[in-house]
């Protein structure tokens, strides 16, 4: 495959709706998904009973997907014009205006649920067969067995309502706060302003010195606006805990719902994490020698190793990706070199754009967008290939019902993350050197690191605060100190400081859509590591495989897709310990190259 080349390193916005966030377009999809809303509505207002369900079913459910799709479609755009620039203000009014119109779907799906629940189990899946829909059964079930949890629809219309102003208005006012945040920084000589995303990357440069200056005022800008991030973080953990307490929900019984996952297998997860991560110590306590130290640093974990740390141009990065994909899936390399051509890849580092990185979907136009800010480190190719797979798993379930599509964060991060191995074990093979190969295993063994320590610091630090914000309103001070408590646990005291305000300085803590958007990370993380092990074993047969399982998704828990496609049972400890032995086999070689 060869691609043409310069790329676009912004993306093509104006083939999904023409002229930005001016758009008239648009304004004229909006004004008909209203409308489509409202008679979506009204179809519902009636009390309505089995009978009238058996009758209404296939309108319904057909209406429903449509709904859902467009407003998928509207969101993204919203999101992607605010992520572009983040003084967009125009982006961030149509971005409420979607919520908007979100929550009034959500109030017409809780009379569709009181529908379903007034029909029998075995006779609402009845109906979907007769009515030729059985490609959409678990979805429909699923949502009738979460519907019996919820109140009433009244009640629950409410709670959306007040979600606007109230949930995801603060969700929203985070996402201002940062948009407002400035860096100081100097380049040649000359002082200039950075904006989150760009120091971020400040963050993992080469230079100690660099590394350093940037933490502090990483620090110090994150620290001045501590009390409305707290305030911020309160509030939508409050908001949450009141609408836990009236359905009777306990504070992990809706990420877990929505990942499709028992508790029992995220406990089992943590477990043998617990106990393995003491195996990647050797590995920071090597990585501390290197670098001159005693012990690393919070900044210092994903700071390169050595001088031989290769930096990439965009293209360079994007031909490298789309070879080492061909080589092991065909399928995704054409999807990848469909991507970088077309200008669905936002990668430019500039000024105004929100930090992270991530990939959204338009499931109207079938098509996806990346978002990132692109440096050239190795870091910065090995994220363009997570988000990669992610629009790849999307793009193979194109063809099914919308509510077949709605997989959940955890198996999302399982095809983002299995790229990600792709391309990293590629780059090792690929190394030009000694130095260069103990750079991208360092590189490699830094992303163990995140998913055993960064994200069970999350995880930890998240749960235990939801515990205390149910006594009452919890200070920044007091944030601080958590943060660093569940830092030093996870990082099993091998760092000699932390991050205080970290808490405040991940987008995950404040997002409404998707709580406790932690622990899917590190799911991910090792069934991918399940998969990546079976992609070596059979080659380009692999492909197939891992398509049927992407397509699985949207219709199963994530226990019954491992047993179906790679039989194994996820509540046992032993899938996690060959996982995590995967990991690990670098470290072996990491250390004795290092010696």
């Amino acid at each position: 495959m060869t691609l043409n080349h310069p790329l676009p390193q912004r993306w093509n916005l104006d083939r999904i709706f023409e002229g930005g966030s001016a758009s008239e377009s648009f304004q004229a999809f909006l004004s008909e998904l209203q409308q489509d809303l409202n008679t979506f509505a009204g179809m519902l207002q009636i009390e309505g009973s089995a009978e009238q369900l058996a009758q209404q079913l296939e309108p319904l459910t057909d209406q429903l997907q449509s709904l859902q799709s467009r407003l998928l479609e509207g969101i993204s755009f919203a999101d992607c014009l605010s992520s572009n620039d983040m003084k967009d203000h125009q982006a961030v009014r149509l971005g409420s205006k979607m919520k908007e119109l979100l929550a009034e779907y959500e109030n017409a799906l809780n009379r569709f649920d009181q529908w379903l629940l007034k029909t029998e189990a075995s006779q609402l899946k009845q109906l979907l067969a007769d009515a030729g829909l059985s490609d959409i059964t678990y979805p429909v079930m699923e949502r009738r067995e979460w519907a019996a949890m919820k109140l009433d629809a009244d009640k629950e219309a409410l709670i959306q309502d007040l979600a606007l102003d109230g949930y995801h208005g603060w969700a929203e006012h985070y996402n201002t706060i940062v948009s407002r945040l400035s860096f100081q920084w100097e380049e040649d000589g000359k002082p200039v302003q950075l904006s989150a995303g760009q120091a971020a990357n400040k963050l993992g440069s080469k230079e100690e010195a660099v590394r350093s200056r940037m933490f502090a005022e990483w620090e110090r800008v994150w620290g001045e606006h501590a009390d409305l991030f707290a305030d911020t973080l309160n509030r939508v953990a409050g908001y949450r805990l009141n609408m836990y307490k009236h359905r009777n929900w306990e504070v992990l019984q809706e990420p877990l719902h929505m990942n499709r996952m028992s508790e029992q297998t995220l406990q089992v997860m943590w477990q043998v994490i617990s106990e393995q991560k003491s195996r990647f110590l050797p590995y920071l306590e090597r990585k501390a020698k290197l670098l001159g130290k005693d012990k690393l640093s919070w900044v210092d974990v994903d700071a390169p190793v050595g001088e031989a740390s290769k930096t990439y141009s965009y293209d360079e990065a994007a031909a490298f990706i789309v070879a080492q994909f061909g080589k092991q899936m065909p399928k995704l390399a054409t999807f990848a070199e469909m991507a970088f051509e077309e200008g669905w890849i936002e990668a430019e580092d500039r000024s105004g754009k929100r930090p992270g990185g991530f990939c959204t979907s338009f499931p109207e136009s079938e098509e996806t967008r990346i978002f990132m800010t692109f440096d050239g480190s190795p870091s910065n190719v090995s994220t363009l290939a997570h988000e990669l797979g992610h629009g790849f798993h999307q793009y193979v379930m194109d063809d099914l019902p919308p509510l077949a599509q709605n997989y959940a964060m955890n198996v999302a991060e399982t095809a983002s993350t299995l790229a990600e191995w792709i391309v990293s074990d590629a780059a090792v093979k690929a190394a030009d050197s000694e130095e260069e190969r103990i750079s991208l295993l360092d590189e490699k063994l830094q992303r163990s690191v995140a998913f055993y320590m960064n994200i069970h610091a999350r995880f930890l630090f998240e749960t235990r605060f939801y515990e205390k914000r149910k006594q009452g309103v919890v200070s920044a001070e007091e944030l601080n100190e958590w943060m660093m408590v569940a830092q030093r646990e996870a990082y099993a005291d091998a760092l000699q400081d932390e991050h205080p305000h970290f808490w405040a300085s991940k987008l995950h803590f404040y997002l409404t859509d998707v709580p406790f958007y932690n622990f899917p990370y590190t799911f991910g993380y090792l069934f991918s590591a399940g998969l990546y092990a079976e992609a070596e074993k059979q080659g380009e047969a692999f492909e197939e495989r891992y398509i049927a399982l992407l397509r699985d998704t949207g219709i199963m828990k994530v226990e019954d897709l491992a047993m179906k496609h790679l039989g194994v049972d996820l509540t046992h400890p032993g899938f996690w310990e060959a996982a995590i032995a995967l990991t690990a086999r670098d470290l072996d070689e990491f250390l004795a190259l290092t010696q």
